[in-house]
């Protein structure tokens, strides 16, 4: 089958339309494609704004529950140190307690124990050397 030239001109007239809608179309194309760019780079930059300001938002809600829960502890052991102070004769007491408390737990095989002008006792002839 042949194609006389009848043919090969609506084929170039196909062709040349085609041509010229690519030409008119492909810098649409790409406006389009451009602002479509555009508009995710938007929705992305809004997305991490607000995941940021939802991670502040966490941030200030868990420090202000922490400052609570440290307020309550607070007010328990200054509830509790009054209650032990009150109990032991007043401040004088209670430092006395806490002495004791500390001296209790020390594994130290000397203790200087203050006297009552602050001074510590020291065994100077325990440590001089026998002659």
């Amino acid at each position: 089958m042949r194609m006389g030239f009848g043919g090969y001109a609506i084929i170039t007239v196909i062709g040349l339309i085609l041509f010229i809608l690519l030409l008119v179309l492909w810098p649409q194309y790409n406006v389009y494609s451009q602002r479509l760019a555009g508009e995710a780079a938007l929705a992305e930059a809004q997305s991490s704004r607000q995941v940021a300001t939802l991670e502040a938002r966490a941030k200030k809600e868990s420090a202000i529950e922490l400052a609570d829960a440290e307020v309550i502890r607070a007010e328990g052991a200054a509830k509790a140190n009054a209650i032990l102070q009150n109990s032991l004769g007043g401040p004088e007491g209670y430092l006395r307690y806490l002495q004791i408390q500390a001296l209790e737990s020390s594994k130290a095989s000397l203790i200087y124990v203050p006297t009552e002008a602050g001074l510590p006792v020291t065994e100077s002839k325990r440590l001089a050397t026998n002659r």
